[in-house]
């Protein structure tokens, strides 16, 4: 459709995304990306605002249509992780036993963080003027996540798992 122009390189910001979306096919609220983000206006929002009408502290930067970096501010609050996944029907038990490792650590007083990740193969990408990623890939992998020139993944050999302790009990 001739909507970019291929002689420059047009930068923007992505943000406020929709914390929570609407899934008609279940009839249920899901978290729109991700649930670790920090809710806009936090527990307050939480409890007191229409979930459809959250926005998430998560952030792309996009070049020419093209999402080049993602990331967001944590949520580093137990309380308030635990409120926004009893938002779309996970109790605290659910919480706690899916991602205890995650919950404990904020329970301890984990600072507030966040970050991005650049997709520098994305960058090279529109850099070298390519239309997909696997053309400018170093170690491309196919539909089902194989990389055929490693013959990755592949199953460990014995003495590698003796190596870093690994027993495996795999079912019959």
């Amino acid at each position: 459709m001739n909507l970019v122009d291929k002689d420059r390189f047009e930068l923007c910001w992505i943000v406020d995304f929709p914390f929570y979306e609407w899934d008609d096919e279940t009839k249920t609220l899901d978290f729109a990306h991700n649930p670790f983000s920090m809710p806009q206006g936090g527990i307050d929002a939480l409890n007191g605002q229409d979930p459809l009408t959250i926005k998430a502290y998560q952030y792309d930067a996009v070049c020419n249509g093209f999402e080049i970096a993602s990331g967001s501010i944590r949520n580093q609050l137990p309380e308030t992780m635990v409120k926004a996944f009893e938002l779309v029907g996970r109790s605290k038990e659910d919480v706690e036993r899916d991602f205890g490792g995650l919950y404990r650590a904020f329970q301890y007083g984990a600072p507030p963080h966040g970050g991005m990740a650049a997709g520098v193969d994305r960058i090279v990408m529109l850099l070298c003027g390519a239309q997909n990623l696997r053309e400018i890939t170093l170690f491309p992998m196919n539909q089902q996540a194989e990389d055929l020139l490693m013959g990755a993944p592949s199953d460990p050999t014995p003495k590698a798992l003796r190596e870093l302790h690994i027993r495996l009990n795999l079912p019959t």
